[in-house]
């Protein structure tokens, strides 16, 4: 897909060197830029959604499963 963006020039400078440095077009660069900057912030996406799961669960009530679970785990972790 085409498309036009702006860019400060210092940060389309940056990358002109960047993408000469590795030897590759803007297009590549750009791509992979936006790649990484994706896959940082989709866990914020997930994150999100299970924050709203447990802000949903009534958490004045303890399962007692977990509970002796997590004191199972406790009684036999090393300090």
């Amino acid at each position: 897909m085409k498309t036009a963006i702006s860019l400060p020039d210092e940060v389309f400078f940056a990358a002109e060197r960047q993408a000469e440095r590795v030897k590759k077009s803007r297009n590549p660069l750009y791509a992979e830029a936006l790649t990484e900057y994706l896959a940082q912030h989709v866990t914020d996406e997930v994150t999100e959604a299970m924050d709203r799961v447990v802000d949903r669960i009534d958490q004045s009530r303890p399962d007692p499963f977990l509970t002796g679970s997590a004191r199972r785990l406790f009684e036999h972790a090393e300090w």
